[in-house]
């Protein structure tokens, strides 16, 4: 692998107690191209621009997948990822569906561990702080003709990241709209899927919501996500969630909560979840809280749910009742090396520059 360091870090105009996600970025980026049917010309550059045909198949047939991950530091400053092989299979699992070539794992964990380990500086050493880091894979060649591209492009990013929400969430039941159908890519990280929930949830903004409970497209009776992330529901004294299917993403965070949940002895399930079922819990008051939980957002709570034109209010629960802050300060314990790892999930990266 080639490593060609900047001469000018931006780092000294960084000011990690006000990150504004999504517009500061560190200071290298890893690139690595598919060609000729072989990975070749892995490097790790200086951030900057990258140059494209019009013709790329990225930008007419939409041949995009991409990740999101994050690094930690613990007390110590030592430096942490979450799960990455996770990460390397559920890009794969996407690009497979766009028939675009998958990944290997030496390309990916190589790339990606040289990538943070010289940018290692730029994770933030606050709690609940992290290395937003975005791995994507896209088509750069082709012509104007509807089949698959040639030759693509695997790279990655990072950004440091503090709280996606800052406050508790007002959501409204999408009963038009459609996230993906059974049969499509909804269980993918493909770009077209978040373009196409911009429209929709716009609309839900203008209203005074923060983000839509996506329903199925058939019947728009069950529930499936919330935005960009999975949902849980503590319902009757049980933590449910919709089971993943074609429909719906596979979250990394999700399965953790679950992984967590039936270790310490909660009632969990995962099933299908029907509007109705939400509506009544709501009115009968045995809906004790609902959830959304992603890599970006960890966890941010429901503060109200609207269906049909009115608003439901979840309970006003104290911090120490609410399960999801329970469950968020767990994973962020084990993500930030505060707790013990009993699963295996954290991954150190160990300084070699």
């Amino acid at each position: 692998m080639k490593i060609e360091k900047t001469s000018h870090s931006r780092i000294r105009k960084m000011n990690f107690k006000n990150i504004d996600f999504g517009n500061q970025y560190s200071d290298h980026m890893f690139c690595s191209e598919f060609k000729n049917g072989k990975w070749k010309n892995s490097i790790i550059k200086p951030f900057g621009k990258i140059m494209f045909s019009p013709i790329s198949l990225v930008f007419h047939y939409g041949q995009a997948v991409f990740e999101g991950m994050k690094a930690y530091k613990d007390k110590n400053e030592e430096v942490f990822l979450f799960r990455p092989e996770e990460n390397l299979k559920r890009i794969n699992r996407s690009a497979a569906r766009l028939e675009m070539p998958t990944i290997p794992e030496n390309i990916f964990m190589i790339g990606l561990k040289n990538l943070i380990n010289i940018d290692r500086d730029w994770v933030p050493k606050y709690y609940g702080q992290s290395l937003y880091i975005r791995p994507f894979l896209i088509a750069t060649n082709g012509a104007l003709s509807a089949k698959p591209s040639q030759d693509y492009m695997f790279i990655i990013i990072s950004a440091p990241a503090d709280t996606y929400y800052k406050h508790p969430l007002k959501i409204k039941i999408e009963e038009k709209y459609s996230r993906s159908a059974s049969g499509g890519i909804g269980f993918t990280k493909a770009a077209g899927n978040y373009a196409s929930s911009f429209y929709p949830t716009r609309l839900a903004n203008e209203k005074g919501f923060d983000q839509i409970l996506w329903t199925d497209s058939s019947t728009h009776t069950m529930i499936e996500e919330s935005g960009t992330m999975n949902v849980f529901f503590h319902l009757k004294n049980k933590l449910i969630t919709p089971k993943f299917n074609d429909n719906i993403l596979g979250g990394i965070t999700c399965k953790s909560i679950l992984s967590l949940a039936e270790k310490e002895g909660f009632f969990v399930e995962e099933r299908n979840i029907s509007v109705s079922e939400i509506i009544e819990g709501l009115q009968t008051g045995e809906l004790r809280e609902a959830f959304g939980c992603g890599t970006a957002v960890v966890i941010n709570y429901f503060k109200t749910i609207s269906y049909k034109e009115n608003n439901f209010d979840l309970p006003n629960l104290s911090e120490k009742e609410r399960i999801s802050l329970y469950f968020k300060k767990r994973l962020l314990d084990i993500q930030h090396n505060l707790s013990e790892d009993p699963f295996g999930w954290r991954v150190q990266l160990k300084r070699y520059f």
